[in-house]
This record gives structure tokens, C-alpha cells and sequence, in this order.
């Protein structure tokens, strides 16, 4: 998945403000757990993109019997072998 640095921003902030705002959390360094919460999201889209690939070369590979991609079948090849790749890496 691919976001822009502004909408990591954005959802790093939606994350760390709304439990402050709910009274469930005080938070002295704002900053310090801003930019881990953007090095988490970033690090979790660096992953999604890097399973994505694998799936994606596992798809292509099926010689005997192609399948397209947008087909109902690839769908759900996809999201089979992606929870499969994202399950070994977690």
C-alpha cells in the first residue's frame, strides 16, 4: 500500500491524538510518539508492498493454467497467498 508522507501524517495523528482527546492516554513527548507511530505505518506499507510482489510473482508462475488478473479467481488466489506471505513475515 502506498501513501504519501502527508497521509502517514494525517493517520499518525488520527492515531496518537484521539486517546489523549478520550482522556486514555497522557502524552508528554508529542513528537517522539508521532514519528514512531510514522515509522511504524511506514515500515507495515514497506511490507504490504514486498507481499504484494511475492504474491504477485506466485500468480504469474501458474504455467499450465494462467490466471488473469481482475478474474474472480485470481482474487481470491490473492488474497489466499497474501495472508499466507503475511502471516511468514509477522
Amino acid at each position: 500500500m502506498r501513501l504519501s508522507i502527508d497521509r502517514i501524517s494525517h493517520i499518525a495523528h488520527l492515531f496518537c491524538e484521539q486517546p489523549v482527546q478520550q482522556g486514555k492516554m497522557s502524552v508528554t513527548d508529542t513528537g517522539r510518539i508521532l514519528q514512531k507511530t510514522k515509522d511504524i505505518i511506514t515500515t507495515f506499507c514497506q511490507i504490504d508492498e514486498q507481499v504484494d510482489q511475492v504474491v504477485r510473482k506466485k500468480l504469474a508462475s501458474h504455467h499450465n493454467n494462467p490466471i488473469l488478473e481482475g478474474s474472480p479467481e485470481w482474487d481470491i488466489m490473492y488474497k489466499k497467498y497474501f495472508e499466507e506471505e503475511l502471516n511468514k513475515r509477522w
